[in-house]
């Protein structure tokens, strides 16, 4: 570390104009090629991507994004002749816009079940010529702008479908820019420093930048889902501002200890810069094992976040050392400059609050170690709650128009019309169609179904749908229960003794298949990020106990971000106010994502805390001076990172999508609590009652552990240690 934090300082300009140049020559590339993000959730080994599949081989027209129209009029029936003529001209419009396949309407002979039992509302749907991502936005737009110039007073016209909410879920940089301006208040008031609050500000700025841009042009050579590149903002400036912020900590010590610019940025990107890479390679390997579940929809997403913080880290260790010595002793305050000149070299003050908070954890361990684990505990309660899922546009914002159209479906026609499942059925002869034809007669007095629709079979062809309209809502479990009631029992006792195959199909499966198989996969996922964050641990620290603490306060950690989630987006507790809609399941892949992110979020703030507690015991073999230095050194700047990074996450609960607001909730909340609850008390107050234990590690395995210096300073000769090979005594 210490090349290259000398060539950036001393090559500072041709530093910062590479990273200009690598801003400006991504963008330019993203502008020529532009991105092409991809959303869809089917897995090759699932009966729902089996339907789509034969859809798309057979019927390519029915393969389209089905989106819906629909219609509703105050005083009396939508066959009015007013009304009729008025809806009829609009969907003639729309059947003959760019990228739509057909449009069925209630007043086609297709279509007359189409119209609710009171007359107040009706329906059409639209198919498009392609899946919802590939449809061109504008192409939506005119369908949305043609429906809605249908409006009147008396009649409400609204659309839905996946088409339609691709076009709401569009974000802007608000909640980009709370973030950046909460962070900068906040840094401003640990450094007394405007210029060294921007340094952070602007590293991270830079490092997410090149992230997201390389996201897009990622996007091309394989399926990154739309959502990745907000996903890699909310990771990107949270680690990346908290990166550099530990870096310029160091660096105003050095420098009020008497060194030179330059000495002082090699010795803080020889300590804290080491100590940066070793965290930022924690999150990448927690993001990366997402790829062991061999589903693409995450594998883009987690390549494009990881590549994200691998770009904050090297914005962290290259363009930060060149902008420190641009700005020489401007990272200090005012009153530091002239305390500097006046009193010469002195070290930062280190007996403020957390100096003393140390001491008290120190004296009295068990007690505030109780208290800490019974916190994160209570707020963890609700994870057991927990139910994956798919939110549908019911848990949208009632501004929506997709949310709106949900509610007039669900008034006129049953929840379950919102999501209706699509049988695709191979049937080459005459007994596999006598087969289905008993099998649609059957699904009529199926338990959970409200509505059963044959398509006509054309003649010469061998694929045939069945539209099957449930009693529930898309997101409820009896949904899902019904999917599997036909799977296991209707459909194969339909099909005994025929040739005849029915694949259970339509978004509605499509979600609950992403849900079984990722559940099914989260147990050797959690297990393998596990594994190696206590390895690394343990090659860090060279001690057993320290990674088994940390691997046990990330579960806590993880606790209370499921806890949040569950309490708000599943049980409702102020999700309307929010702006996220109503209560619904938690989106399946966010177990995932959240784990993987607060895993290596946590291991962040376990490596910065432990690090300096480590330094203190390599030189003073003293476990109660190491922990309570190591924790009251730290604790300030540790805390200000953690208070930043809930503020960039939270900024992103107001954003709009409910997916993204759970993100922010669940990872706010989660690193606030992990760094005041956890690392101030719970870790600390462990380590003192664990003694000397704490650096305990076998010969043995001593030996077969690479050495790796996260401090990046040469260890002391050691000390005499007759214990180091038993586990000795637990004490205080």
């Amino acid at each position: 570390m210490s090349a290259l934090a000398r060539w950036c300082h001393r090559h500072r300009l041709v530093t910062v104009l590479l990273w200009v140049g690598l801003l400006v020559g991504l963008g330019a590339a993203s502008g020529a090629v532009g991105t092409k993000y991809s959303d869809s959730m089917s897995m090759p080994a699932t009966e729902s991507s089996k339907a789509l599949d034969l859809l798309r081989a057979d019927m390519p027209a029915a393969a389209g994004d089905t989106d819906t129209v629909v219609w509703h009029t105050d005083h009396g029936s939508v066959k009015d002749p007013a009304t009729e003529e008025r809806m009829t001209k609009a969907l003639e419009a729309i059947a003959g816009s760019p990228s739509v396949a057909s449009v069925v309407g209630p007043y086609d002979p297709q279509g007359a079940q189409q119209v609710s039992a009171d007359g107040s509302t009706a329906y059409a749907q639209v198919t498009f010529t392609k899946d919802a991502r590939d449809v061109p936005v504008a192409d939506v737009d005119r369908v949305i702008e043609l429906a809605e110039d249908a409006r009147t007073d008396g009649l409400d016209v609204q659309l839905g479908g996946q088409a339609i909410q691709n076009t709401e879920s569009e974000m802007g940089a608000t909640s980009e820019l709370i973030g950046i301006v909460a962070a900068l208040v906040v840094m401003t008031l640990v450094f007394r420093s405007l210029w060294a609050a921007a340094l952070p500000i602007l590293t991270a700025v830079a490092g997410v930048g090149t992230g997201v841009i390389g996201t897009g042009l990622l996007s091309h050579g394989m399926s990154v889902a739309s959502v990745a590149p907000t996903l890699g903002v909310l990771v990107g400036l949270g680690v990346g501002i908290d990166y550099a912020l530990f870096i310029v900590n160091r660096h105003r010590k050095g420098l009020m200890a008497g060194l030179s610019v330059q000495e002082s940025v090699v010795k803080a990107l020889n300590t804290s810069g080491r100590a940066v890479l070793f965290a930022g390679l924690t999150v990448v390997i927690a993001l990366l094992g997402m790829l062991i579940l061999g589903i693409g929809f995450l594998n883009g997403m987690a390549i494009s976040a990881a590549l994200t913080v691998a770009m904050t880290v090297l914005a962290a260790i290259t363009l930060l050392p060149a902008m420190l010595g641009m700005l020489k002793l401007r990272v200090l305050s005012r009153a530091q400059r002239r305390r500097l000149a006046e009193e010469g070299p002195s070290a930062l003050p280190t007996s403020g609050f957390w100096a003393r908070w140390a001491l008290r954890v120190q004296a009295r361990p068990i007690g505030k170690a109780v208290v800490a684990l019974l916190v994160m505990v209570a707020v963890s309660l609700p994870v057991f709650s927990l139910r994956l899922g798919t939110s549908d546009a019911g848990n949208n914002p009632q501004s929506t128009t997709s949310r709106q159209a949900y509610d007039l479906m669900a008034d006129g026609f049953g929840p379950g019309s919102n999501g209706p499942l699509l049988l695709v059925a191979e049937a080459p002869g005459p007994q596999e169609r006598a087969a289905l034809d008993g099998l649609v007669a059957e699904l009529k007095g199926v338990d959970g179904v409200a509505q059963v629709a044959a398509a006509p079979m054309q003649d010469g062809r061998q694929i045939a749908t069945v539209r099957v309209v449930p009693t529930t809502s898309p997101q409820s479990a009896e949904t899902s229960e019904l999917i599997t009631d036909l799977r296991d029992r209707v459909i194969p006792q339909a099909e005994a003794g025929t040739g005849l195959k029915v694949y259970v199909g339509g978004a509605t499966a499509t979600a609950a298949d992403f849900a079984d198989v990722l559940i099914g996969k989260l147990p050797l996922f959690i297990g393998i990020i596990v594994g190696l964050g206590c390895l690394l641990m343990m090659v860090a620290f060279r001690s057993v106990l320290v990674p088994l603490i940390g691997v046990a306060m990330n579960l806590l950690t993880m606790g209370v971000a499921f806890g949040a989630i569950v309490a708000v987006f599943q049980w409702g507790w102020g999700s309307e106010a929010l702006g996220v809609g109503a209560a619904g399941p938690v989106e399946a892949f966010a177990p995932v994502m959240i784990i993987a992110i607060l895993f290596g979020l946590s291991m962040d703030y376990q490596v910065f805390l432990i690090s300096r507690m480590h330094e203190e015991w390599t030189h003073t073999r003293d476990n109660r001076r190491a922990v309570r230095v190591g924790h009251g050194e730290t604790g300030q700047v540790i805390t200000a990172a953690a208070v930043i990074m809930a503020c960039v996450f939270a900024a992103f609960v107001f954003a709009g999508q409910r997916m993204i607001a759970e993100f922010g909730m669940g990872l706010a909340l989660a690193v606030l609590l992990d760094v005041l609850v956890l690392r101030m008390v719970l870790v600390p107050a462990l380590m003192h009652r664990f003694g000397r234990a704490n650096w305990w590690l076998p010969r043995w395995l001593d030996r077969l552990l690479p050495h790796v210096s996260v401090e990046g300073e040469p260890d002391p000769a050691p000390v005499p240690d007759p214990e180091h090979e038993p586990i000795p005594a637990v004490t205080r």
